[in-house]
């Protein structure tokens, strides 16, 4: 596929950062997309898989990689909110006056990873929501910045595995994607098992720093929406809403709440983030198809009945992508 001649420094730089991953990530391509995606998209990303899959070391390597600040918040029963955010602390000066201060928590930096963010109770996985939608986070009165860029990655066991609290739907919403981690293949797992025997140490290189990620985000917005591809998004969004009168018969059958205006909203931000990694600086209505399940799948909250039939999400999204299609004067 050619390069628009306006995405091509970006896309360049874009694919440097995928190189260097790739010599640490064996695999998991789509993975490292979704994530690079909901870092140009300025969003967050929710990671779902089994331990042992290389989350943790997707976003660490990724943090070396552009030269951002990572920390990691390893998310458990008696994790507290203060843990996260920070909280004031007494301190005594030379002249013996007390004064509070407020210590920074571990959610001040760039890449934050939130591992295993649903073996924590929910009063503490709410410590995010501020920080996750506003960038900030207010301690008394005081209102502190989050610098940019800013991206919390979350990472969590299927929730049927033990000691597990499922997250509210009110914080799944202010994920931009949620992706899930498959188990590699015969041949991946085969280079991985090959790294271990040889013990091979992979040391990580600064390929961007913080100011050119900053310039890629800054080209997503430059991207190209057409009023048509707009349209395509708000059809699959309201496709997914069973109060719509038109809504397919999938929706009314087995849809409890449909996506919120968020979704449309995530469709287009990151359908120009996957348009500028494919090497295209306008977005299309196939951007839009091939990010919707991992846009969609967390903000469509399916009913009993659709639990009876076996349905899941991304069952009942295949459906819906079937139905809705853009005209072919809309399509590509």
């Amino acid at each position: 596929m050619p390069i628009d001649a306006a995405s091509g420094p970006a896309v360049a730089k874009l694919n440097r950062v995928r190189d260097e991953i790739a010599r640490v990530i064996v695999g998991q391509r789509d993975v490292v997309d979704g994530v690079l995606i909901c870092l140009l998209s300025g969003g967050h990303v929710l990671l779902e898989g089994v331990p042992g899959l290389g989350k943790t070391t997707l976003l660490r390597t990724l943090a070396r990689a552009l030269s951002l600040r990572y920390s990691r918040i390893q998310f458990t029963p008696d994790l507290m909110p203060a843990d996260i955010v920070g909280s004031m602390i007494m301190e005594t000066d030379e002249r013996g006056h007390k004064m509070f201060r407020f210590q920074p928590g571990p959610v001040f930096a760039n890449l934050v990873l939130a591992d295993e963010i649903n073996r924590a109770t929910p009063r503490t996985q709410s410590a995010l929501l501020e920080a996750m939608q506003e960038r900030t986070v207010t301690s008394g009165n005081t209102t502190h910045e989050l610098e940019s860029p800013f991206l919390v990655m979350a990472t969590q066991n299927p929730i049927e595995m033990e000691g597990t609290y499922p997250l509210p739907e009110a914080q799944l919403d202010r994920f931009l994607m949620k992706i899930v981690v498959r188990y590699p293949s015969r041949e991946e797992l085969s280079g991985i098992v090959d790294r271990t025997i040889t013990r091979e140490e992979i040391s990580v290189h600064s390929v961007l720093d913080r100011s050119e990620a900053l310039e890629l985000r800054a080209a997503c917005r430059e991207i190209l929406v057409a009023p048509h591809v707009r349209d395509y998004a708000v059809q699959l969004v309201m496709a997914t809403q069973p109060s719509e009168k038109d809504a397919p018969e999938a929706t009314r059958r087995y849809v409890r709440y449909g996506s919120s205006p968020r979704g449309a909203q995530a469709l287009v931000e990151c359908g120009r983030a996957l348009a500028l990694l494919r090497g295209r600086f306008h977005l299309s209505t196939d951007d839009i198809r091939e990010i919707a399940p991992a846009v969609l799948r967390h903000r469509v909250i399916l009913n009993f009945d659709a639990h009876a039939d076996g349905q899941t999400p991304d069952m009942y999204l295949q459906k819906i992508l079937a139905d809705v299609k853009p005209s072919a004067a809309q399509a590509g």
